[in-house]
């Protein structure tokens, strides 16, 4: 469980780890050493509040990329199988099998490890695969849910404005310095708590591409998709700025293959700061630009699986 409190004043980046002992820019026991909610402890009560401020208009957006539209992985994961079978005169029911990593989804505090097998708050990797604890499993966030500030950075409409080319199918890297522009074009400032999602372009363009071009994206060696930057200025950034959870509409927020280093494992197993990928974005790109307005209340109930890995968001943004 979260102890949601602090257990001593919010380090800077600079200070991290907080226990020499610990991997580089951990932040474990910060909220207690039994924490399982990480930076999702920003979304206080009064943060939520202020949050649901946002509401002005009504507008509502489902976040969820459907999850057959993952239709090609080159074998790395398996695609969605729904089944529909009739449980008695005219009664249906299905059945379905996904890999939780295939669509839209959260990547959770047990997803990616540092090299030595530590996870957020020292979990291990034996003890995960031995199944000896449930701790750190997505089952953890259902309990509140994820609920807060969201603030779109639309790189996808900043590119045609500013006529630069770029594949949303390969690799592109937004600096911290085109999303800092973005914000101030956009006239709001990043605040404590905030939920960042990234639109750059890449399930739109995955959807629509021939199964040829899907082939061609999945069997790259290494894998390219657009993303963040990657560098310890972007995680310095994000942790002083007291993000509560960071997503994209790509397959990770990081552009891979990432210029300096991955910020998966710093941004999970370090912070444990949630991160989704393949987010739906789109239809709220248009309203944020019809509204002239980017930030919104964000909601995510996560599955409550005992011991998850990750899960779908079943998000919305609501303006």
């Amino acid at each position: 469980m979260a102890s949601g409190k602090m257990t001593r004043p919010y380090p800077k980046f600079s200070e991290l780890p907080l226990n020499l002992s610990h991997p580089p820019h951990s932040a474990w026991g910060l909220w207690g050493k039994d924490d399982e909610l990480g930076t999702l402890n920003q979304l206080t009560p009064e943060r939520t509040v202020a949050a649901a401020k946002e509401v002005k208009t009504g507008a509502r957006f489902g976040l969820n990329w459907a999850l057959e539209q993952m239709d090609y992985t080159g074998g790395f994961r398996e695609t969605m199988k729904h089944e529909i079978f009739e449980l008695g005169k005219n009664m249906n029911d299905d059945r379905i099998t996904f890999n939780t990593q295939t669509s839209t989804q959260w990547d959770g505090l047990r997803h990616w490890g540092f090299d030595d097998g530590r996870f957020y708050n020292g979990l291990t990797q034996k003890e995960i695969i031995e199944r000896t604890t449930t701790r750190l499993g997505i089952h953890a966030w259902a309990k509140q849910g994820i609920v807060g500030r969201g603030v779109l950075i639309d790189f996808v409409s900043y590119a045609e404005r500013n006529k630069i080319e770029y594949d949303p199918l390969d690799y592109y890297a937004v600096s911290l310095k085109t999303a800092k522009q973005i914000a101030e074009e956009c006239k709001f400032e990043f605040q404590a708590g905030d939920i960042i999602l990234l639109r750059t372009g890449f399930t739109t363009a995955f959807q629509s591409a021939p199964l040829s071009t899907k082939k061609s994206i999945m069997h790259k060696s290494p894998f390219k998709y657009p993303g963040f930057e990657s560098s310890p200025e972007v995680l310095g950034w994000l942790w002083d700025t007291q993000i509560a959870a960071v997503a994209g509409d790509c397959p990770g927020f990081e552009a891979w293959p990432p210029a300096e280093e991955a910020m998966h494992q710093t941004l999970l197993a370090g912070f444990g700061m949630p991160i989704g990928e393949m987010f739906c974005l789109d239809e709220l790109a248009v309203e944020c630009e019809r509204q002239q307005r980017w930030t919104f209340l964000f909601t995510s109930e996560v599955l409550n699986v005992q011991g998850g890995v990750a899960s779908p968001p079943n998000a919305l943004a609501i303006m």
